[in-house]
């Protein structure tokens, strides 16, 4: 950020220099600046999500931020994208991310989807998260394999540890994860929710490590409240796992308070679940 405002001030300076100079010979005063420095400085976020996001994005997110900005004189910029949008299977879950970002890597958008050089390039916030049925783990076989789409614990894990390294690659961009969506009981079954457990606990308690630039949101924690399932109360019905219009509006402003932590250097003290 201050690199952005020292490239705003130079650029101003340099601009006043040459109208004078371009006054003096009866020239042309109107210089144009590029467009990104017309756009301003300001912390751009942007949040990839689906159907679970969006509810949650409809709770109340934007009007937390502008109210933040507001109140504190900050200059958040939140932005929300349906990602993998029109063009890519509609799906978010490990095997995906790992397919957009490690195995398509690049400057150019791969089955119209901006890769993570792309998005890096926009952004100094990338939140992403998986839908619901994510959750629905099967056992392993023994056989991990990171270009699988097969859900399973040991798949998820190679492609965690691999899409780590990749956000690591861009040291000036800040990444917040969302911990997976449940499932209702009513949707699942006690094995798959205990192998989503796990899996979410590994990623809390080894796959996060202080010190980078990778940070969670431990929504898993707030559907569930430290069971297996999403609950009841929390959600559209007895099989449906997204969440509630009361439950978006309950955790909303708590998604907001951990963006707002991350951004503002709390990121490894603030609490995970925005509490």
């Amino acid at each position: 950020m201050k690199n952005l405002h020292l490239r705003s001030y130079l650029f101003a300076l340099i601009s006043a220099i040459l109208g004078l100079a371009l006054a003096g010979c009866g020239g042309d005063t109107d210089v144009t600046p590029p467009e990104d420095e017309v756009a301003g400085g300001g912390t751009r976020i942007i949040f990839l999500h689906h159907s679970t996001g969006g509810v949650i994005w409809d709770g109340g997110m934007a009007s937390w931020i502008d109210s933040y900005n507001a109140d504190q004189g900050t200059d958040y910029r939140i932005e929300e994208r349906a990602y993998p949008g029109d063009g890519y299977p509609w799906q978010n879950y490990p095997y995906d991310y790992w397919n957009l970002w490690v195995d398509h890597a690049g400057d150019r958008r791969y089955k119209k989807q901006d890769t993570l050089e792309i998005l890096t390039k926009d952004y100094d916030v990338v939140i992403w998260k998986h839908c619901f049925p994510v959750s629905g783990i099967q056992p392993d076989t023994g056989d991990p394999d990171v270009s699988s789409d097969t859900k399973s614990l040991e798949n998820y894990q190679v492609q965690y540890k691999a899409l780590k390294a990749k956000m690591r690659e861009f040291p000036d961009t800040q990444f917040l994860v969302w911990t997976g969506a449940a499932l209702v009981a009513g949707a699942t079954d006690e094995g798959q929710a205990q192998r989503a457990q796990a899996f979410f606990d590994w990623v809390k308690g080894t796959w996060d490590e202080p010190g980078d630039n990778i940070f969670l949101w431990d929504f898993w924690q707030l559907e569930t409240e430290g069971g297996l399932y999403l609950l009841d109360e929390y959600a559209a019905g007895p099989t449906d796992s997204h969440p509630n219009k009361a439950f978006a509006q309950q955790v909303a402003p708590l998604f907001a308070q951990r963006i707002v932590d991350v951004v503002e250097g709390r990121g490894d003290s603030g609490s995970l679940t925005g509490e």
